[in-house]
């Protein structure tokens, strides 16, 4: 007999099928389906910049925007060797039903440059970002789509779309972008705000299992800005992180890592490896560690049909965009792993982008505390009711984050009489 090999389906199909299922799940109206599907805008942009070797190197970008029905596009840029348009798609598509499900007056939106800046000087690295700005403008504005950093940018990137855009309009529109520096109407608390949401939902999650912080053994696949800042506050909060990785390799300690002085360490030296009285582990073994928590904090895709039966967590919370594929997903909700859905736990950097958009058009500025307890509060309450769609319809986790966000995007739609 054959053994057939599990077929590879890419982000943006994975997010298609996830939408089926719980638009299935809801019993949608056919009509709503077809107009909230699929993405209101896809640009894609050619980017010449000239290096710093003379030579004029061809870029590729792309924006898309799919959802406006509930407010502004908002999504986050990357810069990235792997960045693809299906990607992108698939970004933005989960960014719609983000916005939904911690109900915030924004859809979906994501950008990215298929490029690596680790690879580039500031200087060239500057000249794509100002390039790509200056591609996108026709679609981007405090009323009509708002960038953010993601994977392999920055405050430092934000800060020069904000200015490349401002040049076209005489004067400084902070509102164009968010995840700025402070000094140029950024908002404290957004730096660490992905990584506190995680931490939030992760609090409601053990409270809804009986599962104590305390003493819990933790596991973080990403020590980037999300994961390290879960794991900080987690570590704080009593947990034993016995695990880590980035894109360099994977450290283990059963005893526990010190996360404060691995932060500065990585910071020293921009990795994990290296750090004191600790075990190099394979990647395959990392996910695979009996733990409490697991948080898949990298790329997407990451726990799959391949890997996913040797998964050992109670809890999964995904810190990244689309960690696990809807084949793995299958295979941890037949172990009974409880998993808080990317869409729901990694909300807060959009909620915090929200929250400096607010202060940047009202030109009034928050106190980080402020912050931080209007994060906590729109964290948990959307924990709550995607539990209560979880226990009411019988239903996982992520398809009751899915049925939420996709209820309320479709409410929008047939109020606004968005039918064509």
């Amino acid at each position: 007999m054959v053994m057939q090999e599990a077929v590879k389906i890419s982000a943006y199909d994975a997010a298609l099928e996830n939408f089926d299922l719980a638009a299935d799940a809801l019993g949608l109206d056919p009509d709503l389906r077809e107009m909230i599907k699929y993405p209101e805008r896809v640009l894609e942009v050619n980017l010449p910049v000239r290096m710093d070797s003379g030579h004029i190197h061809r870029f590729q970008g792309y924006r898309v925007q799919h959802s406006t029905a509930r407010g502004p596009a908002k999504g986050g840029i990357r810069f990235h060797p792997n960045v693809t348009i299906d990607e992108v798609k698939a970004l933005a598509t989960w960014m719609t039903w983000k916005c939904a499900v911690v109900n915030i007056p924004f859809g979906g939106g994501k950008g990215g440059v298929t490029c690596n800046p680790k690879d580039m000087s500031l200087q060239e690295v500057e000249r794509l970002t100002r390039r790509y700005a200056a591609s996108i403008l026709p679609l981007i504005g405090p009323e009509r789509d708002i960038p953010a950093p993601d994977v392999y940018t920055n405050s430092q990137i934000m800060a020069w779309i904000m200015d490349t855009y401002s040049m076209t309009k005489g004067y400084p529109i902070p509102g164009v972008v968010t995840g700025k520096p402070i000094s140029l109407g950024g908002s404290l608390g957004r730096n660490e705000a992905t990584g506190r949401g995680v931490f939030y939902t992760v609090q409601c999650a053990s409270e809804h299992l009986g599962i104590p912080i305390k003493g819990s053994r933790v596991v973080v696949q990403g020590f980037g800005n999300a994961g390290s800042v879960a794991a900080s506050l987690l570590y704080s909060n009593g947990a034993l992180v016995v695990a880590v990785s980035d894109s360099r390799g994977c450290i283990y300690d059963g005893n526990g890592l010190d996360i404060p002085k691995l932060i500065l360490h990585k910071e020293r030296t921009g990795s994990v490896l290296g750090f004191s009285a600790c075990e190099e582990i394979r990647p395959n073994e990392l996910l695979a560690i009996a733990c409490d928590i697991l948080v898949p904090a990298a790329l997407e895709n990451t726990i799959d049909a391949d890997n996913a039966a040797s998964i050992r967590a109670r809890i999964i919370a995904e810190a990244a965009n689309g960690p696990v594929t809807p084949e793995g997903d299958s295979i941890l909700g037949s172990k009974g792993i409880f998993v808080i859905p990317d869409i729901l736990c990694n909300a807060g950097g959009v909620t915090v982008s929200y929250f400096e958009w607010v202060q940047d058009e009202q030109h009034l500025f928050w106190e980080a505390q402020d912050v931080y307890n209007r994060l906590e509060r729109v964290m948990k309450t959307s924990f709550a009711e995607v539990l209560r769609i979880h226990k009411e319809s019988s239903v996982s986790m992520r398809r009751a984050a899915n049925m939420l966000g996709i209820k309320r995007v479709a409410e929008a739609t047939k109020l606004r009489g968005l039918y064509p």
